[in-house]
């Protein structure tokens, strides 16, 4: 849960700083293409934490879903939001894959340290060796 509030505080702040050096033209496109991936992120990353603590075997399928919603869920919001002229298609694009990008490594990165917390102690794991 300590990974969601990074990933949330780090987006908002983020947007925060970067609305104002873009103009107010731009405000819009930088928020939406925030709030996207940032609520992908968090409610895939609540389910891995579940899963792991459940059945930590489980966690290939239900990334594998996740993928799978991920894709559903892009394609209809970015269509809507291109479609329906709310907003500038170069800045809402720029904003979504940098938040996109960045949030998926977050996860990345969350997502090796939950599963390298769970390994036996073996002579290949442990330091100095």
């Amino acid at each position: 849960m300590k990974l969601v509030w990074w990933m949330l505080a780090g987006s908002i702040l983020s947007s925060l700083v970067l609305s104002p050096l873009f103009g107010a033209e731009a405000r819009l496109e930088i928020w939406l293409g925030m709030l996207g991936p940032l609520a992908s992120a968090v409610a895939s990353w609540i389910a891995m934490e579940r899963q792991h603590l459940r059945r930590p075997e489980g966690m290939t399928r239900l990334m594998i879903r996740a993928f799978a919603a991920k894709m559903v869920f892009f394609a209809a919001y970015i269509a809507v939001l291109l479609r329906s002229g709310w907003v500038r298609p170069i800045p809402f694009v720029v904003s979504f894959m940098g938040y996109f990008l960045s949030l998926h490594a977050a996860e990345a990165f969350g997502l090796r340290r939950l599963q390298a917390a769970g390994l036996p102690a073996s002579p290949g794991n442990l330091r100095g060796q």
